[in-house]
């Protein structure tokens, strides 16, 4: 018991000092990137990620296989996949290129996670890992998008917006005219930016599913099916936002295209989304919930028997 116990400490003192060691190597990237999520609103959750991997990996302690033992094999996979962003980078700036800071971010952080998980590999075991394999996937929140992804991110939901709003608008009897991503509506002409897309509330809202799914619901298809749902949920959203701007600006004033609800207004649709999240949670969870109480009141049943049949030979 003193050996494995030995074992584990050398481990964790391992990982801890490869850990460091990456910090240490990254520091002046993983900085920058603190900064970035300081100062962008659609990276601000990238401060907190680590924070809730921690977290997560502390409700499930008890359970980890910190003597498991190390998959060399395993860590080469990490190893390799991390150091090939580094030599494409280091090749790319000798020929000349100079990467935007979102693209240099996301190469740089997705590179230190890799390594991160190839030490884990190393030091902790193939069955430690897969006992915080959710945690250890929740990291990849913190690489921020590369450029291309999000601006394809941002076009596909303001197309979808647009869409939305376009039903919306016809089942509310309001006259609108689709022009491109904008509308002609009486009096007026909306239009649908791309920083109306709505991508950080989107984001924030599918992050919020993958925490949810994981600590209340226990079915893979069940935990998946929650975040899916954010993508209609955020179109909708978003196109609701977009038709109640509409209709202020037709039926109150013009001016209110300058109003807070259409500055500041993205918190409330924001709060308003996660209520059919929630619900949807919910429906998911109940089905699980009859499950574990049937299986106790099985258990139950089963104990209850096995006594009665034991009672009469520990009377005689």
């Amino acid at each position: 018991m003193i050996g494995m116990k030995h074992t584990v400490s050398q481990r964790l003192t391992a990982f801890a000092a490869l850990a460091a060691l990456l910090i240490l190597c990254f520091g002046p990237q993983l900085c920058q990137l603190a900064g970035c999520a300081w100062h962008s609103e659609l990276y601000s959750h990238i401060l907190l990620v680590p924070f809730i991997t921690a977290y997560l990996i502390s409700l499930n302690r008890r359970n980890l296989a910190l003597d498991s033992e190390r998959a060399w094999r395993w860590a080469l996979i990490p190893l390799v996949l991390g150091a090939c962003p580094l030599a494409a980078y280091w090749w790319a700036a000798r020929s000349g290129w100079k990467p935007e800071p979102d693209d240099y971010l996301a190469l740089m952080t997705l590179s230190f996670l890799l390594l991160l998980l190839a030490a884990g590999f190393l030091c902790l075991g193939l069955q430690t890992l897969r006992r915080v394999a959710f945690p250890a996937a929740f990291l990849i929140f913190m690489v921020p998008f590369p450029v291309m992804v999000r601006q394809g991110i941002e076009s596909f939901f303001q197309q979808g917006s647009v869409d939305a709003a376009q039903l919306l608008f016809s089942l509310s009897g309001m006259p609108a005219l689709r022009d491109g991503t904008g509308f002609h509506l009486p009096g007026m002409t909306l239009e649908v930016a791309p920083q109306c897309s709505g991508i950080h509330s989107s984001l924030v809202l599918f992050i919020t599913s993958w925490l949810a799914g994981y600590l209340f619901l226990k079915s893979p298809w069940r935990r998946a099916a929650l975040p899916l749902a954010v993508i209609p949920l955020a179109l909708a959203r978003n196109g609701l936002r977009v038709v109640t701007i509409g209709q202020l600006c037709v039926h109150v004033s013009p001016d209110m295209i300058d109003s807070a609800i259409h500055h500041h207004g993205g918190p409330l649709f924001f709060v308003l989304s996660l209520m059919p999240l929630f619900l949807l949670l919910y429906l998911l969870r109940r089905p699980e919930s009859r499950n574990r109480l049937s299986a106790k009141a099985a258990a139950d049943s089963l104990a209850g028997a096995r006594h009665e049949i034991s009672l009469p030979h520990s009377v005689s």
